[in-house]
């Protein structure tokens, strides 16, 4: 029997952050969720895979700290320089690699450490490239003055139209989901989407995966093919950057691939396992 999930913070550059963890021998699977989850996002795939597990909530998501402005400015490069010492800390003989999203930031973060990489799967991620444009809701994050406005007002119905267009039919969330989104979105949380949107100019995009060519572990680059934020072409950017990937679309699945189509949960766990 698999070990029990357990809930624990942990300091890292001077900044609390919340894990779900699962302990065990052995290299741990780090999952790094996106925008605007937090690691409860993981726990099916955790549940589907064996030994240790590490699932963070971004700094500004989910249970993690607030910090102020001054202290930590949300960009691309200040979370990806804090996953990197958080990786090295808690993962410090090598690690496979999931991320959705803004997950990608633990993507930037790896590539400090290549070779610590296992075993990698990028899911619907945020491409690091400079050709990529931003879909509609978030250039209004990225906008002054509108973008706040936008953020803070935090309304289940505008929530629930809003993430229908992640799905692929432009089906409901499950009311659980729209729970989980909004249960931490206070204004610190707001203040991170903010940040983090407003630093990801196309040159930092670009920059920060400049070096995606050295990770050179197998890795499985999986794509909802009805994802309106984020589309299949900037899948295949990944593929190719990666030396040994491989590119699986997911048919008739949005942004949130596996909430459309469970079976991706199997597919993700049966990747991993291959690498044991």
């Amino acid at each position: 029997m698999a070990a029990p999930i357990e809930e624990r913070y942990v300091e890292v550059d001077g900044i609390r952050i919340f894990l779900r963890e699962r302990r065990g021998d052995g290299i741990p699977t780090i999952w790094v969720h996106g925008n605007p989850t937090d690691s409860r996002d993981w726990l099916p795939f955790i549940a589907a895979t064996a030994g240790p597990a590490i699932a963070p909530d971004l700094v500004g998501f989910g249970r993690s700290e607030r910090p102020a402005p001054g202290a930590f400015d949300g960009s691309v490069g200040a979370h990806a320089r804090l996953l990197a010492d958080a990786f090295a800390d808690l993962a410090p003989d090598g690690y496979r690699l999931i991320v959705h999203d803004w997950g990608v930031l633990g993507l930037v973060a790896a590539q400090s450490r290549p070779d610590a990489v296992r075993r990698l799967v990028v899911i619907n991620a945020v491409p690091l490239a400079a050709a990529y444009r931003w879909h509609v809701v978030a250039r209004i994050w990225r906008r002054r003055g509108l973008g706040e406005a936008f953020s803070r007002s935090r309304s289940r119905f505008l929530a629930d139209r809003l993430l229908r267009l992640a799905r692929a039919g432009r089906r409901p969330m499950p009311p659980e989901f729209l729970d989980r989104v909004l249960e931490h979105w206070d204004e610190g949380m707001s203040r991170s989407i903010l940040a983090l949107y407003r630093s990801a100019d196309p040159g930092v995009l670009e920059a920060a995966g400049e070096r995606l060519g050295e990770i050179r572990c197998p890795a499985l680059v999986l794509w909802g093919d009805s994802d309106p934020y984020i589309g299949a072409e900037d899948g295949h950017s990944f593929a190719r950057a990666l030396p040994d990937a491989e590119f699986d679309l997911v048919e008739g699945a949005g942004h949130w691939p596996w909430m459309d189509r469970p079976e991706v949960v199997g597919r993700v766990a049966d990747f991993l396992a291959a690498g044991d």
